[in-house]
């Protein structure tokens, strides 16, 4: 896909998508990235604590759906991961359901050792029930068609 192509997606969202935040699911992600934090797994613990409850990894929003940028379908192998970034309003609670969206904010290339790239610049929302951004992540993913 052509630069051009792309730049035509910019600014494009995906429909939001519900997804529920599972206790057993945060427990299980602190598990895989070896993460032995009692605020992930211990509610006796976590209602000792500021937050009062279980809360998710910081990076425990890359496991949420975000939906699909309509029109935008890009073969996945070969894509290469450059950079991640997220900001959070407040903690990911165990109970939470956001809803989750990704659109593509901006796209550019450069020229590398092994040819022309294209940089492709997401940006995933998620959103409480009472309408309230809790997080904003963003992720650069190279693109070498």
């Amino acid at each position: 896909m052509s630069l051009q192509r792309f730049q035509a997606f910019v600014g494009v969202e995906s429909a939001p998508v519900k997804n529920e935040v599972e206790k057993g699911a945060i427990r299980k992600f602190a598990d895989a990235i070896g993460d032995p934090n009692p605020l992930y797994r211990d509610e006796e613990y976590a209602k000792t604590t500021r937050y009062g409850r279980i809360i998710a990894p910081p990076t425990f929003s890359r496991t949420f759906d975000y939906g699909e940028i309509p029109g935008l379908e890009l073969k996945r192998e070969g894509l290469i991961h450059g950079e991640q970034q997220f900001e959070y309003f407040r903690p990911i609670f165990a109970g939470d359901v956001l809803y989750c969206s990704t659109k593509l904010a901006d796209v550019y290339e450069k020229e590398g050792k092994l040819g022309r790239m294209t940089f492709l610049v997401y940006e995933q929302k998620g959103v409480d029930e009472a309408g309230e951004t809790v997080f904003i992540a963003r992720s650069n993913v190279i693109y070498r068609g």
